[in-house]
């Protein structure tokens, strides 16, 4: 019997993410919708055809599903998380995790008061492209250089509630950096000195104070160092993490893992067609099957205090303007 699912929050990711995977899922079905804008959830019932909801706590009595996907703005994301909890139903939430380092401390024990499961939602935990690069990193002699870029143009980097520390918890490094935080964390684990500087000036006057752009750098106590370039204002769009070795090197780009030689030869190379209603299907069956208790929770609040520690670095690092050890924030 398949996991009776909902949705709640149907924004852009909700509708080309996880609804898509929901519908292509082989362990659970979508039973509702919810969304605090009524023309955006008629519009959505007419095509998905079931229950629709304005307000969440009423999804969770009147459906009773046994978890939901919630894609909601970041600074909405506790209000729900504790109202699934207190009536025990478990949820994927849509990264980030929590908007600061005390809020995921707090959503941590609200879960494991509750007794609920949380799994964060990151697609590329899910792609066979983003699994393989441990054992393509076990080839390249000793890492020591990592360099990790994420950036795209958006015409208003400070738009909506995005733009809004308060409301968002930060900018590009909190957002759409976090997948690239949970590569680095997954592939490496935490670095022990992080240093940030950030700025949300790319448009002069734009009433914004949520970074569009961040550099961080990083390092290891082990000699491995590198830096993160983020930004929601730089154009092209690149999507990459390129780590250097003492016999080689990978590089991850969005649809392609590459082995290369010292010369920048490509040894070995996988390749993939993007396919996001693929992976979000997939990180929906694993979450049933964690459920069901047949696998780990890879992506639950304790593994996401380690991310939070990291964003929190890095912007106490920009406040103090020096090295932070995120260890110590935890």
């Amino acid at each position: 019997m398949k996991r009776r699912a909902a949705v709640i929050g149907l924004g852009r990711q909700a509708l080309e993410d996880h609804l898509p995977g929901l519908l292509s899922s082989g362990m659970a079905e979508l039973v509702a919708i919810c969304d605090s804008e009524p023309n955006v959830l008629r519009t959505e019932q007419d095509v998905l055809k079931v229950p629709g909801f304005t307000r969440a706590a009423d999804l969770l009595d009147t459906v009773r599903p046994d978890f939901v996907i919630v894609a909601v703005p970041h600074h909405a994301g506790r209000a729900v998380i504790q109202d699934c909890a207190a009536r025990g139903v478990h949820v994927m939430k849509e990264k980030p995790f929590a908007t600061s380092l005390s809020e995921a401390r707090d959503l941590a024990a609200i879960c494991a008061a509750g007794r609920v499961e949380l799994m964060v939602t990151l697609q590329r935990r899910f792609n066979p492209l983003y699994t393989s690069v441990p054992q393509l990193l076990d080839q390249i002699g000793t890492p020591f250089l990592i360099d990790g870029q994420y950036t795209f143009h958006t015409a208003d980097p400070g738009g909506g509630w995005r733009g809004d520390v308060n409301r968002a918890g930060g900018g590009c490094i909190i957002d759409m950096g976090y997948h690239l935080v949970d590569l680095l964390l997954w592939y490496f684990g935490m670095p022990t000195r992080v240093l940030a500087e950030l700025s949300a000036s790319a448009v002069p006057g734009g009433g914004y104070d949520a970074e569009d752009t961040a550099v961080i750098q990083l390092g290891y106590d082990n000699g491995l160092y590198g830096s993160l370039l983020l930004s929601r204002w730089m154009a092209p769009r690149t999507e990459k993490l390129h780590v250097v070795g003492t016999r080689g090197a990978v590089l991850l780009t969005k649809g392609r893992v590459q082995r290369l030689a010292l010369d920048g030869t490509v040894v070995e190379e996988l390749s993939r067609p993007q396919a996001p209603v693929s992976a979000s299907a997939a990180q929906i069956d694993h979450f049933c099957r964690v459920l069901d208790g047949r696998r780990p929770n890879i992506s639950g609040p304790d593994a996401h205090l380690a991310h939070a520690a990291f964003v929190a670095s890095c912007y106490e690092s920009k406040k103090a303007g020096r090295y932070i050890d995120p260890k110590e924030m935890a």
